[in-house]
């Protein structure tokens, strides 16, 4: 799994793990857009970061539906240096998408489901980009489309 610095074009490998109570400190609502402490009880919330560098660069809060063989991005944001015409860095959004459609894929099989209700600006962007299907509120990725991602930011 990498990002991309686009002032170079140098790939750098990016980890994605849980994030720790320590973290909240520097996860704030100017850098994250969100209050991800908020979500600390009811979803399990990670980090992306650089290889051996603890900046974190950003954060996704999932939702397992087992029921429904479907993992919910309840939030996703880059940080806010990564986002729009000059970010620093590339792939962040789609490494951590990868990242939820591999533990859907894991736990689920061929039954496996990610969804997300996004911002109404970003449903086109979610749907040309991560080739997400339009299922009335929710978007979602499944089956090939699923499998497309992973193999597109995980490998």
């Amino acid at each position: 799994m990498y990002i991309i610095e686009v002032c170079s074009g140098v790939c750098k490998k990016a980890v994605i793990n849980q994030v720790e109570p320590i973290d909240f400190a520097t996860l704030t609502k100017s850098r994250y857009f969100f209050t991800w402490k908020l979500l600390r009880q009811t979803a399990t919330i990670y980090k992306l970061q650089i290889d051996g560098n603890d900046d974190i660069l950003g954060v996704m809060a999932l939702v397992d539906h087992p029921a429904e063989k479907r993992i919910e991005i309840k939030l996703i944001a880059n940080s806010r240096e990564n986002q729009g015409k000059f970010k620093q860095y590339d792939r962040i959004a789609g490494c951590l998408i990868a990242f939820a459609c591999r533990l859907s894929a894991d736990k689920y099989s061929e039954g496996a489901c990610v969804s997300l209700v996004p911002k109404t600006t970003l449903v086109n962007h979610y749907k040309q980009k991560y080739h997400m299907i339009y299922g009335g509120w929710q978007l979602y990725l499944e089956s090939d489309a699923l499998q497309m991602i992973i193999k597109k930011y995980v490998a």
